[in-house]
């Protein structure tokens, strides 16, 4: 069942969230211009980077043995990997000789959802309908009901296992003759389940401890487990704490144990001695990377370029969005101040919306482009053009051309 709340914001509050939101959204634009020149520099600086890292690479045909010959050089490398460490999960007992040992714990939860509406008032006032909404679920995390907003729902979460999210890596792994730095055993990847041999001892402890917790709610009233392991199912490598996997209840646990083995994997990195670190480029950037199976050298390459590529789309969609943000915090309270009479300011919001955005737009592309200039300064110069060309289009489109003054007819002459 849905519980409403209604709030009711004056007009007064209203400017003055307004006036606060002017500092907010300088600092929005701050933040956007100067992400923007950052990432087109940081861009530029890893393109140029893997391009001379391509032309110096070369192939390792052979890790079995450590070859003083590549010390230093960058490289592209394939093999197998291997590790003798044991990853230790303490609390269930779980002992893998992995790369990666991960415990994934769920929790079956009912979650607060809200909705508002809201609604301008003549004289300046707002009025917000806010909706509140109750589901059960699996949740990642345990979520904390004693501020639910229905009293129904409110303490009602708890769980029947005190575990949390948890990963072990393994120190020690090898490629070859060569051993692996942290930062590229963390690149290894490849989830298998984990075949789960919980001793009789820990089934028991839990199921007590689950039958302790279900007594102890007054949603539930449980017997205590006695004997039978009634809240216990272990099923491939997923424990799950609660009566029935088919019917969760709240407060059950699902717990999913994975591991990552050795495999054959690809990689780009500098030889240092019997290990590898960064190869690092005169403009300080860096390369060192490991890519799963058999790839070649030009594929790797092509995926770090495909990769600086998208990142610097999606860093540049980043700051468009908050110039956009930081132009609408400033001049919003041109709005606010027109919402005595609500349907003038939504006029009024609506143009500026589209005013602002080209705005922005336009000042996405112009930072771009003065970065650029000091980057890569051909390809700034016509994109400035571009930015500077579109802002005198857009505002001569819109000035008014005046009446025209009526012309006489042309009398033919007899």
């Amino acid at each position: 069942m849905a519980v409403t709340e209604i709030t009711k914001t004056s007009y007064g509050q209203r400017l003055g969230s307004s006036f606060k939101g002017i500092g907010t959204g300088f600092l929005l634009l701050i933040a956007g211009t100067i992400l923007l020149w950052w990432n087109e520099g940081r861009a530029v600086k890893t393109t140029r980077m893997l391009n001379r890292a391509e032309k110096v690479a070369v192939e390792m045909p052979d890790i079995n043995s450590v070859n003083p010959e590549f010390d230093g050089k960058l490289v592209h490398a394939t093999g197998m990997t291997a590790t003798n460490d044991i990853l230790i999960d303490n609390l269930f007992g779980v002992r893998e000789n992995a790369v990666k040992l991960d415990r994934k714990v769920e929790y079956y939860q009912v979650r607060e959802t809200s909705t508002s509406k809201t609604k301008d008032k003549v004289g300046g006032g707002q009025e917000t309908v806010t909706t509140y909404d109750y589901k059960e679920g699996w949740s990642s995390t345990r979520i904390n009901s004693s501020e639910f907003k229905d009293e129904k729902y409110r303490g009602v979460n708890f769980v029947l296992c005190d575990a949390e999210t948890e990963g072990w890596t393994a120190e020690n792994v090898t490629f070859g003759a060569y051993r692996l730095p942290k930062e590229l055993i963390g690149s290894i990847s490849g989830d298998k389940p984990v075949e789960l041999n919980l001793s009789e001892d820990l089934l028991k402890t839990l199921n007590n401890t689950a039958g302790a917790a279900k007594r102890d709610t007054s949603k539930s009233l449980v017997e205590a487990a006695t004997g039978n392991l009634k809240y216990i199912h272990v099923n491939d490598n997923v424990l799950y704490i609660g009566q029935s996997s088919m019917n969760p209840q709240i407060g059950d646990v699902r717990i999913t144990f994975t591991k990552v083995l050795p495999g054959e994997v690809s990689l780009l990195a500098k030889v240092s001695g019997d290990s590898f670190t960064k190869h690092t480029d005169k403009n300080g950037k860096s390369l060192e990377t490991l890519s799963m199976g058999n790839r070649a050298m030009d594929e790797m390459f092509a995926s770090e370029h495909s990769s600086n590529r998208m990142l610097a789309w999606i860093l540049r969609f980043l700051g468009f969005f908050l110039i956009m943000g930081g132009l609408k915090g400033i001049f919003q309270i041109l709005v606010t101040v027109l919402k005595v009479i609500p349907f003038l300011a939504n006029l009024v919001n609506l143009a500026m919306n589209v005013v602002l955005g080209v705005v922005a737009f336009a000042w996405t592309l112009i930072v771009i482009a003065l970065a650029w200039v000091y980057y890569r300064p051909v390809l700034g110069i016509l994109l400035l053009a571009i930015a500077v060309g579109a802002l005198i289009y857009f505002s001569g489109k819109g000035k008014d051309k005046g009446p025209q003054e009526p012309q006489t007819p042309e009398v033919p002459a007899a």
